[in-house]
């Protein structure tokens, strides 16, 4: 009985899922990146026509996001694993459903997640699209500047987001402190310092790296 149960129980082909999932990467990638554009115009633009047009585009994006995290969730041969590496995706995913509360802590934090969320998926698609390691670091550095902003503008720590965005380029590019006080300054800033000591050492890996091979090319010429 068992046996003829099995029998008729539809077997699950995930092949033509998980070729969709790959050609996705790449598309996927690049609607991460805009959605980090999306929700910094969210935070930028008050009420009107063109406010509306991003709240629309946000809304779509996100779920084209569910959408591709079903998708991988479905192929994902190991599913403990999967959803060990991913749950919290799954907490990304469910922020903006908290806009549609009137408490103001939960609004903000809202908006807050909204921010990290497309920061985080703004540096993985860098890693969908680009190979080059030089060129990955320029864009994971563009991202984080650009998500830092947004976090010091949303929550206040800057009356402009010029300010924002100036004190964050130092802070990403130099190391240099924020002008601005409060703990979630200090914690940021010392976020960003550490990031721009990572990416000088990984800049200078790179050079090092490249110089190294130039002679030993030249070398395998002659």
């Amino acid at each position: 009985m068992s046996g003829a149960t099995s029998r008729l129980a539809p077997r699950r082909d995930p092949t033509a899922a998980e070729e969709l999932a790959a050609r996705l990467d790449k598309p996927m990638g690049a609607l991460g990146l805009l959605f980090l554009l999306v929700v910094l115009g969210q935070s930028l633009t008050a009420d009107g026509p063109l406010a509306l047009a991003l709240s629309v585009a946000g809304w779509l994006l996100w779920a084209a996001f569910v959408a591709e995290f079903v998708l991988r969730a479905y192929v994902a041969r190991d599913q403990s694993r999967f959803w060990a590496r991913n749950w919290w995706q799954v907490l990304f995913l469910a922020l903006p459903f908290l806009r549609f509360t009137r408490a103001l802590t939960l609004l903000r934090t809202a908006r807050v997640g909204g921010v990290l969320s497309a920061t985080v998926r703004g540096s993985r698609s860098a890693g969908r699209l680009l190979t080059g390691r030089v060129g990955w670091l320029a864009t994971v550095t563009a991202v984080v500047v650009l998500g830092s902003s947004q976090l010091l503008y949303v929550l206040d720590i800057y009356d402009q987001y010029a300010e924002a965005l100036h004190g964050a380029a130092l802070a990403t590019i130099t190391g240099e402190p924020l002008s601005a006080d409060g703990p979630v300054a200090r914690v940021l800033e010392v976020v960003l310092a550490i990031y721009s000591v990572a990416v000088f050492a990984t800049l200078a890996g790179a050079l090092g790296a490249y110089f190294l091979r130039r002679p030993d090319d030249a070398a395998q010429a002659r």
